[in-house]
């Protein structure tokens, strides 16, 4: 099923609007980013750019700064909360709201748990003091060992001590989703790989039978470049009905696909994956009007840089005069990414929030390093960003 765009929807909500888009970036914030994308639109560039940094960082040299005024710059908000309160405001008001996402990508022992568990808990004391900051987020693997979730969805199961420190990472769950549920405060659960990622639902729908019970708390992410998600999504819609909870739902298309692949690959197994982009794109679809269709039951974000997708929902949504900024309706970009899509939605009305990673320098680099080799493997999407960039230069130049 081939989905179409009205052409009245078109004229309506433009994603061609640079000035809107780059409203809040002054003329030297705008040409910083527009090398930014320059050097990124150039595969070899960023694999060579990764190296030296990895280097230079393995090797202690004065780096940083550099860094974190340009890379890092561009997609984080800052090494703490207090130093992510200026892109805070700056978004507020655009009318877009921030998703603090504590970024570290830390050492699996119980010490760093308890670290990245408080910071959880602080973002979510931060999103309830701020109407600017509608939801927190976390990574399972944050506060869980991830061979840990791994071995738990297997037949195998967990022996003994194993099964002490399992107990004691759900506490932290706990604990996180409780917090959550006491300061009604949305919680996003973010997706990981496909090995680990039925120990996560299983604990996610947990909090969800507990915490949904009046409104959308806790959210599950579903990756729709799974060949099983839009029918993974479809029952658990029924289940919430059947348990009476709302199920919050964040859909993606899917960050691990080199992982997926040779892990694949490597184990000879067959790839849960989609073989082809269009059908991921048609699961993402149809799995925004599974929830729309449900909307009684379901609270949706849409977590995507996909043009067609965000204009098709918008139209679905004048289609069922749904207000653009129904509560349980949301759409959500990456800090420094497609401000054409943000800004314009917000523009319009539509309840939008960016993701803003955060986390000293140095521990925030894998996500940085993995978010740049993402871009370069997204047909095209770092040369749109540059297109519109360039776009707005121009426009600028010729005022």
């Amino acid at each position: 099923m081939t989905h179409q765009i009205s052409s009245k929807n078109l004229k309506k909500l433009s994603f061609e609007d640079t000035q809107i888009a780059f409203a809040s970036k002054s003329d030297f914030q705008l040409r910083k980013s527009y090398w930014i994308f320059a050097i990124m639109n150039q595969n070899w560039l960023v694999k060579l750019g990764t190296f030296f940094i990895k280097l230079f960082l393995f090797l202690h040299l004065p780096v940083k700064k550099i860094i974190k005024t340009t890379l890092f710059g561009q997609f984080c908000g800052g090494e703490t909360i207090q130093e992510c309160q200026s892109t805070i405001d700056q978004l507020d008001k655009a009318h877009i709201g921030t998703i603090l996402d504590y970024s570290v990508e830390g050492e699996e022992n119980d010490k760093s748990f308890q670290i990245t568990k408080n910071e959880i808990l602080k973002t979510i004391a931060e999103s309830h003091d701020s109407p600017a900051i509608p939801y927190a987020v976390f990574k399972m693997t944050g506060i869980f060992n991830s061979e840990l979730l791994e071995k738990y969805q297997t037949e195998k199961g967990l022996d003994e001590e194993e099964e002490v420190n399992f107990l004691k990472s759900k506490d932290y769950l706990i604990e996180i989703c409780e917090e959550a549920y006491k300061q009604q405060v949305r919680l996003f659960i973010d997706a990981e790989e496909s090995w680990i990622q039925n120990s996560i639902d299983e604990l996610c729908y947990e909090m969800m039978s507990k915490y949904n019970k009046d409104t959308a708390i806790i959210f599950n992410t579903f990756q729709m470049y799974r060949v099983d998600m839009l029918a993974n999504l479809q029952q658990a819609i029924q289940v919430a009905k059947d348990k009476r909870y709302f199920l919050g739902v964040k859909l993606v298309r899917g960050a691990y696909l080199e992982k997926e692949r040779l892990r694949a690959h490597e184990e000879e197994y067959s790839e849960p994956l989609h073989k082809e982009k269009e059908a991921t794109d048609r699961d993402f679809n149809f799995g925004i009007q599974a929830c729309l269709e449900n909307l009684d039951h379901v609270h949706f974000c849409v977590g995507t840089h996909n043009e067609q997708s965000c204009q098709l929902l918008c139209q679905w949504m004048e289609e069922k005069s749904i207000p653009q900024d129904h509560p349980n309706i949301y759409f959500a970009q990456l800090l420094g990414m497609s401000d054409n899509i943000s800004y314009n939605l917000a523009s319009s009305g539509y309840n939008v929030a960016k993701y803003v990673p955060y986390g000293p320098v140095s521990a925030v680099m894998p996500y940085l390093f993995r978010r740049a080799e993402e871009n370069s493997s997204i047909a095209g999407q770092t040369s749109r960003e540059f297109a519109l960039l360039q776009k707005e230069v121009s426009r600028r130049k010729n005022l």
